[in-house]
């Protein structure tokens, strides 16, 4: 009758000795070069403990319909025209007010539930003989984020150009994009900024200047601007037609930065350890095996039979 190999099992061998002896000495050793140093290592190559990470997210941004216009005009009439949609400015400016015509017009794209972009248009009467040279213009957002965080802020793009030759026309086409000097919470609220950019019922000048208005914008750690590199100044306008500044202003994804939470933290430097430590612990398992087997350390070796050649020598 022929004999097969039905099951077979690793013989096992141990090995004994005191809990005071050489070998568990060594034991304890071999356990601490094999835990310890990949948390050195880890640690020690900077990027143990994340501290800032990323991700993407569009933006809930939507149009408040403020607006602070000053219009630079040639040496007549003082040189500027102004207007905003707060009364308290406009009452501030005398001679120098003119009310524009403006229309806007909001648009979701994808139809994904998140605008997408805006349309403004202003057209400012100008009469024959006054001529734009350049344009200072704030509008203002409500700028919100919701995936990690949820992020509320009013924020602002702010438009300037200026030129030698008196324009007709300034057309923008720009992103409204966001900018970070430190990275945002992981979790909760964080309404810090969802403050007004314009002091709109102050009756201080002051409050209105757009150097002031600036400065204390760009104290902000988070704030947004307007990018478009390329604005386009056109000239040749007719004697009554009115100044227009058409501009596009689109909300991308923005890569935002955050600082991780606790166990996001723990399961990065988690892998990091885990990576490093199997290599010490297939080393030391080698050591070990040669240290005990060659009999480096006085122990008694105990053998234990495996299951499988019982059942052999019971079927022989």
């Amino acid at each position: 009758m022929a004999l097969y190999e039905l099951f077979s099992h690793p013989a096992e061998r141990g090995y004994r000795a005191g809990l005071c002896s050489k070998a568990a000495l060594f034991l304890l050793l071999a356990a601490v070069f094999t835990y310890i140093p990949p948390l050195l290592v880890a640690f020690r190559s900077h990027g143990f403990w994340l501290k800032r990470s990323s991700y993407e997210e569009q933006p809930t941004v939507r149009f408040q319909h403020q607006v602070l216009l000053v219009a630079l005009l040639g040496p007549e009439r003082g040189g500027f025209l102004a207007w905003s949609t707060f009364p308290a400015f406009n009452r501030l400016q005398g001679d120098h007010l003119r009310v524009p015509l403006v229309s806007t017009r909001e648009e979701d794209k994808n139809q994904d539930g998140k605008i997408d972009m805006l349309h403004f248009k202003l057209e400012l009467p100008l009469q024959s003989t006054e001529h734009v040279l350049g344009v200072q213009l704030i509008l203002t957002f409500s700028y919100q984020l919701h995936r990690m965080s949820t992020f509320v802020m009013q924020s602002m793009a702010f438009l300037q150009s200026s030129f030698a030759v008196p324009g007709s026309q300034l057309y923008v086409n720009g992103d409204l994009k966001l900018q970070q000097k430190e990275p945002l919470s992981s979790g909760g609220l964080d309404v810090r900024y969802n403050v007004s950019v314009v002091s709109g019922t102050s009756p201080f000048a002051y409050d209105y200047d757009l150097t002031h208005i600036v400065a204390a914008y760009q104290e902000r750690n988070v704030t947004t601007i307007l990018m478009d590199p390329n604005p386009i100044w056109l000239v040749g306008r007719a004697a009554e037609a009115p100044f227009v500044i058409n501009a596009v202003i689109r909300y991308p994804v923005e890569v935002i930065a955050y600082q991780p939470g606790f166990w996001e933290m723990i399961k990065f430097a988690w892998v990091q350890y885990v990576s490093i430590l199997l290599i010490f612990l297939w080393v030391f398992e080698r050591i070990k095996i040669f240290v005990f087997q060659n009999q480096v350390v006085t122990t008694i070796p105990v053998t234990a039979a495996p299951q499988g050649e019982l059942y052999k020598e019971h079927l022989s």
